[in-house]
């Protein structure tokens, strides 16, 4: 098994879900890679101190370039948006591999840039999008590119919050344009509902887009209050088109979701069949398909069964942190050139026509 040295630039939420994945790597069956954290970035050090529990940490340090300059083999970077193209390029421009959290850029042309050292440097770069390693989601797009569906008639894509409709909830970085991004909510979720489409080929023309910045000001956590100028929802009206067939795509992101947790959804219909996965119910593919004239809606369950294979059985739940690991088993192996025919991590070109979808969104979108 291969030793692959990796560093953490970001040491948060998903930082912290990759040590996670890395702590129960032996849970991977198939597996030729064997990934270890040995350098950790944040201005925090308490999020410094939490990587300490992992005892490989040589480097922790509140400087980017002293990862960059170290002798890890991949980097990982989850850093707020307005920060991304400053670290991505510095990080290709070291000749480093690197996983990078979505969007991939603060906007259209940082994400440009972005793309543009990747190619001039030649490293191997993917962008963060895990929720098509869901083993219904898995199944559904397997189903779409075998032509099971026939030909598509129409489609959505969703991703779906609901924490901000609690007004008291106190403002951070992603509910402000200057550290999110104009794309607001389609900044920050956007690829969740892209990369499918994308990987499946589908050209996309937006068409209308309703933007929504619901709420105007939050908490500052001081006393006070701030400006929240994001968009918090947003709903693309979009055409898709494959070979000779267009039909319609609608594609979601939303904060303020009532009812909604965390729900990643890609119904869609076509004139041989259908699909219908959420991770709402992660165990439940819903199928479309006729049968002796009758049009019938049935349900499978699938269970745990992963692309990359795990020690779990398929009669348990997948959750997310097994997509999030199934997401860096998919990149080390694409990095080892051991993908294999298995659905691999987004692309910097994906990401890059990502943001383009959103900019297009926001010169036609009517907002409220």
């Amino acid at each position: 098994m291969t030793d692959v040295t990796v560093g953490v630039i970001g040491a948060g939420l998903m930082g912290q879900e990759l040590a996670s994945s890395i702590g129960r790597w032996m849970a991977l069956t198939d597996a030729s890679f064997a990934p270890r954290i040995t350098a950790v970035c944040d201005l925090s050090s308490e999020r410094r101190r939490w990587f300490e529990r992992l005892g490989t940490i040589e480097i922790s340090t509140e400087d980017y370039r002293e990862v960059l300059s170290s002798d890890v083999d991949v980097v990982y970077i989850a850093v707020p948006h307005h920060l991304h193209e400053q670290i991505y390029t510095a990080t290709a421009r070291a000749g480093k591999a690197f996983l990078g959290e979505k969007p991939f850029g603060f906007d259209l042309e940082a994400t440009q840039a972005i793309v543009s050292a990747i190619d001039e440097s030649g490293v191997f770069a993917r962008c963060s999008s895990e929720m098509p390693f869901f083993p219904g989601a898995q199944e559904a797009v397997r189903a779409v590119m075998q032509g099971e569906l026939g030909t598509i008639l129409d489609a959505r894509f969703a991703f779906l919050h609901s924490s901000d409709l609690d007004r008291a909830k106190p403002i951070n970085w992603k509910r402000r344009v200057e550290t999110c991004g104009p794309g607001g909510v389609m900044t920050d979720l956007g690829m969740h509902v892209f990369h499918v489409p994308l990987r499946l080929g589908w050209a996309i023309e937006v068409l209308a887009a309703h933007l929504q910045n619901i709420v105007h000001e939050r908490p500052d956590g001081e006393g006070g209050v701030a400006e929240c100028d994001t968009i918090d929802n947003a709903t693309i009206f979009a055409e898709g088109s494959t070979g000779s067939s267009q039909f319609p795509i609608v594609f979601e992101t939303k904060r303020i979701a009532p009812g909604e947790t965390t729900t990643w959804a890609m119904p869609a219909i076509g004139t041989e069949g259908g699909g219908s996965f959420s991770t709402k119910y992660p165990k439940s593919l819903r199928r479309f398909e006729m049968r002796a004239g009758r049009q019938v809606w049935s349900v499978e369950d699938l269970g745990s069964v992963s692309a990359h294979p795990s020690i779990t059985g398929a009669i348990f739940e997948f959750g997310f942190a097994d997509a999030v690991q199934q997401m860096w088993a998919s990149f080390f192996a694409e990095l080892a050139d051991d993908l294999a025919g298995r659905y691999a991590c987004a692309t910097p070109s994906e990401a890059l026509e990502a943001q383009r979808v959103v900019d297009d969104a926001l010169r036609v979108g009517v907002r409220r």
